[in-house]
């Protein structure tokens, strides 16, 4: 064999075994499992050796238990049974998340030092605020940099989550109505491809909701927004707002938004933006450009905080200049060289409080470490990151799925199973192989306005490599449908410690408590 045949020997096989590897994750079906404690074999020696009590009275007049029931195990079994079952929940340290940022990137633990920091970790909301001035400092600098990568110049760091930081901007706008004595300003435009606290968020500030179609081309268009501003009234004069996501929850930027906007305000209403997509935005462009008067920002999605099971969220809210009067206390304020808490007094056209204390604080220390780590060009980077892998995996698979909305997506795109429920299988079924396949499904059914979706988003801190046997498995699916082999997705996953559940049952009749039987 010549050195010429030996080398292009070398890459196909290199080759070949690179497409083996990317056909699973790694940890095939997600196989994580660990017995109850009362379900172990019990060891000849407990952990803990503790003299069998005499003489002892039952305060409560009850007869003594001959078995307590309490497993008796030894030292060495407890702590690995407690180790085996933290790999329990799937998560981003396991692998690769493509259902989204939220929580679903890479964290860095330099966010997480420096949020345990005697300074910060040991300190509490009822301190003076002189032993507290590098707390405050801290917050003050945060709601700078919010502001500035926003173009909105008020800032209340106060909501503790996303939705939380809904109600704070929809509290903001209608508290801007009643200073204005708009209060007959009670309907709210939503897409009705929204976030579903989207509209809950409305009504519990009072308004009503009316819907603006996307359906035909997954984006608001002018002229079915014009319909729903003028409905009922010519001028808009019963619009106190719209609801937009941008980019939207379908994976794509309103185009049209600017315009939108401008109709909008003509009209006198506020232009409240779910922030929750800032991430393909970030250091690129700044909602206040394009019409935004006020916007919640998932400080757990787009600068990287641990939320959910990893700790608390926080969704802080940024306003216009003509807004940020209405928007919550306290925010933190500088007198001189002293930083304090602002109060009603010094801005009684506020709403009020929107909970006790002012915010999450060590989530507002990740995301401060998180923009300052990265500054500028990387925050743009990040942006630009999401934005190209959520492109690479729709080009990738655009030919073997549906795909329902011409055009390139930002930080996520939307496929269906269209194809594959001519063949019986459903993205239902593609979920589920994914699991057998060591992956967590991406999100599916959702958004609702089309049948069958999965929405994916692979976020910017993926490699290409991670990224590619994702796709791979996804062509591999595709590719058995084609071949007719079929029968085997309504059986994923096989190699689970749980198989495939009847999911409505387990929802409606959950087994709450332990039984040997």
């Amino acid at each position: 064999m010549s050195a010429a045949e030996a080398k292009i020997s070398r890459i196909v096989t290199h080759e070949r075994e690179k497409a083996a590897l990317a056909a699973f994750s790694g940890d095939r079906a997600l196989n994580y499992e660990e017995n109850l404690l009362w379900e172990k074999e019990f060891s000849d020696s407990p952990g803990v050796d503790l003299p069998e009590p005499e003489g002892i009275k039952l305060r409560t007049g009850a007869p003594a238990r001959d078995k307590v029931g309490l497993p008796q195990i030894s030292e060495p079994q407890v702590l690995r049974h407690f180790v085996r079952m933290s790999t329990w929940n799937y998560s981003i340290d396991h692998g690769f998340f493509p259902l989204g940022s939220c929580t679903m990137k890479h964290n860095p633990r330099l966010n997480e030092k420096m949020a345990r920091l005697k300074g910060f970790a040991h300190i509490h909301p009822m301190q003076p605020e002189d032993t507290v001035q590098g707390a405050l400092k801290l917050q003050y600098e945060l709601q700078h940099w919010l502001a500035e990568l926003t173009g909105l110049p008020g800032v209340c760091l106060t909501p503790s989550a996303g939705a939380h930081g809904e109600l704070a901007g929809m509290m903001t706008i209608r508290r801007a109505h009643e200073l204005s004595g708009q209060s007959r300003r009670k309907i709210v435009l939503t897409p009705d491809s929204a976030h579903g606290t989207n509209p809950a968020t409305a009504v519990m500030c009072g308004f009503q909701v009316r819907n603006i179609s996307t359906r035909e081309t997954g984006r608001l268009t002018v002229e079915a927004f014009k319909k729903a501003l003028f409905e009922s009234d010519p001028e808009g004069a019963d619009i106190a707002g719209m609801m937009v996501t941008n980019p939207n929850t379908c994976g794509l930027f309103e185009t049209d938004i600017l315009e939108m906007a401008d109709l909008l305000h003509k009209a006198g209403g506020y232009f409240y933006c779910d922030g929750a997509n800032f991430n393909a935005l970030v250091g690129k462009i700044r909602p206040g450009d394009f019409g935004v008067d006020v916007m919640h920002i998932n400080l757990h999605k787009t600068f990287s905080t641990p939320h959910g099971g990893g700790g608390p969220g926080s969704g802080p809210i940024c306003c216009s200049e003509k807004l940020a009067k209405a928007m919550p206390v306290p925010t933190v304020i500088k007198d001189g060289e002293i930083y304090r808490l602002e109060t009603g007094e010094d801005r009684p056209e506020t709403l009020g409080r929107l909970k006790a204390f002012q915010g999450q604080f060590g989530m507002h220390v990740r995301a401060l470490t998180y923009m300052l780590s990265h500054g500028a060009d990387g925050l743009k980077q990040v942006a630009e990151d999401a934005v190209l892998n959520a492109n690479y995996i729709l080009a990738s698979l655009k030919e073997d799925y549906h795909v329902p909305y011409e055009g390139p997506c930002m930080h996520e795109c939307l496929l269906t199973d269209k194809k594959q429920k001519e063949a019986g299988v459903t993205t239902t079924d593609i979920a589920k192989g994914l699991i057998e396949r060591g992956y967590h499904p991406m999100t599916v059914y959702f958004p609702l306005v089309i049948p069958g979706t999965m929405l994916i988003e692979p976020t910017e801190t993926e490699s290409k490599d991670a990224i590619d046997r994702f796709i791979s498995v996804m062509k591999d699916f595709a590719a058995d449908v084609r071949a007719g082999k079929t029968e085997q997705f309504h059986q994923f996953p096989l190699s689970s410690p749980r198989r495939r559940l009847d999911e409505v049952q387990a929802a409606k009749y959950p087994v709450l408590k332990w039984s040997e039987s």
